[in-house]
C-alpha cells in the first residue's frame, strides 16, 4: 500500500494541496482559487480527497502550512510556509541555494546552506507592493486578465517607469501613464519592473547564492521573472508547479512525522 501523506498550504487567494507516497512520490496536485476565509481553505481536503478518487483512511499525515494555517483543523501538524517551501524547493531542485517566494499577499527570500537548510531569510508581509496583490490591482485598473500581463509585458517597447512603492500612489502612477497615452504594453513591464525592484531590495538582503529558485504564483507571470532576472542580474530557475512547492513541502514533513512514529 504505502504511506500517504497530504500537505495543504492556506494562502490568501488560494488553496493548494499534494498528495506524497511514501515520501518521494507527487501522485495528485490541486489549487484551488479560493483562499482564507472562503469555503475553499476549508473544504481543499474534501476537494483532493474527491478529485485523486482517494478516502480519508488511506491518508497517514497531515501537514498544514500557509497564510491561513490556523483556520484548517483537520491537519496532524502545523508548519511554517518558510519550513516548507525549503523542503519542497530541495526536492525539487536540490542545487538550490536561494527562494524567491511571491506570493498573493507578501514576498520572502530564503537562503539555504548546502543541505537545504534554511540559514536566514527576509520577508515583506506589511505591504502590498512587491506581492501579488500588487499585480492583482493593476490587472483591475488596466481590465488585462492576469493570466495575459505576461504576453503584454513581452510587447512593450520601452517599461513605464512605476516610481511608487504604495499600491495606491502606483495606482495614480499608472491612471496617469494612461492618460499621457503610455500604451498598456509599456506601462504592465513597468508593474512588472516595481515588482522587481521591491523583491529585489529584499532578495539583496540574502547572500542571494546561485542557484535561484522562483516559486509561489506569481512567478507563474514570465513578465515578472524577466524584471526580476533584470534587477538582479542574476539567472533565475521557475520551480515546477511553482505555487505548490510549499504544499509538497508540507506533505514530506507529514511523511518525516509518520516516520518518526
Amino acid at each position: 500500500m504505502g504511506i500517504y501523506t497530504i500537505g495543504v498550504d492556506i494562502g490568501s487567494s488560494s488553496s493548494k494541496a499534494v498528495i506524497l507516497k511514501n515520501g518521494k512520490e507527487i501522485i495528485f496536485t490541486e489549487v484551488a482559487q479560493m483562499g482564507i476565509g472562503s469555503s475553499g481553505s476549508r473544504n481543499i481536503l474534501n476537494i483532493i480527497l474527491e478529485n485523486s478518487k482517494m478516502k480519508r483512511d488511506n491518508i497517514d499525515k497531515i501537514v498544514v502550512t500557509g497564510y491561513g494555517r490556523f483556520t484548517f483543523e483537520e491537519a496532524d501538524k502545523q508548519i511554517s510556509e518558510i519550513s516548507c517551501h525549503a523542503k519542497g524547493i530541495k526536492f525539487l531542485i536540490p542545487d538550490a541555494k536561494t527562494i524567491i517566494d511571491i506570493g498573493g499577499q507578501d514576498a520572502k527570500a530564503i537562503s539555504l546552506d548546502q543541505n537545504g537548510s534554511i540559514k536566514q531569510f527576509f520577508m515583506n508581509d506589511k505591504c502590498a507592493a512587491g506581492t501579488g496583490r500588487f499585480i492583482t490591482v493593476m490587472s483591475r485598473i488596466l481590465e488585462i486578465p492576469l493570466e495575459e500581463m505576461e504576453l503584454y509585458d513581452d510587447r512593450s517597447i520601452e517599461a513605464a517607469k512605476i516610481s511608487s512603492t504604495c499600491t495606491v500612489f502606483a495606482e495614480s502612477e499608472v491612471i496617469s501613464q494612461l492618460a499621457k497615452g503610455t500604451t498598456v504594453e509599456d506601462i504592465i513591464a513597468g508593474v512588472h519592473n516595481s515588482v522587481a525592484h521591491k523583491v529585489g531590495g529584499l532578495a539583496h538582503r540574502t547572500q542571494l547564492e546561485d542557484k535561484i529558485v522562483m516559486c509561489g504564483g506569481v512567478a507563474k507571470n514570465y513578465g515578472v521573472v524577466r524584471a526580476l532576472k533584470e534587477t538582479l542580474k542574476k539567472d533565475i530557475t521557475v520551480a515546477p508547479n511553482p505555487q505548490t512547492t510549499g504544499a509538497l513541502g508540507a506533505a514530506i514533513y507529514a511523511y518525516e512525522e509518520v516516520l518518526k512514529k
